[in-house]
């Protein structure tokens, strides 16, 4: 058991996803990172650490319950040199999709 509970048997999937956006673009996901249940600061940990790596250019998705972790992720992404594409909400999480710039 760690710092935060009970860890998750695949902190990131690895498996080619896509997601459309609002405007109808089709964007391929190089991962997407499960943070439904983290509180935080897991979510932002896990996605500062996805962007790591990535490459310039690809896009992940981080899925996230937590109304004040997901207000949080789109600045961490900027601090870590992605840029915030949109935010899906979804039946009961978020979808946060960024890219690393």
């Amino acid at each position: 058991m760690g710092l935060f509970g009970k860890k998750k048997s695949s902190e990131s999937q690895n498996t080619v996803a896509s997601v459309t956006l609002e405007n109808g673009e089709t964007i391929t996901l190089a991962s997407t990172v499960d943070c439904i249940g983290d509180s935080c600061p897991r979510p932002q940990l896990m996605t500062r650490s996805a962007l790591s790596k990535i490459s310039g250019g690809d896009v992940i998705g981080i899925l996230v319950d937590n109304p004040t972790s997901m207000e949080a992720l789109p600045g961490i992404v900027i601090e870590n040199g992605g840029e915030h594409v949109e935010t899906v909400k979804q039946d009961r999480h978020w979808h946060v999709i960024v890219r690393k710039l």
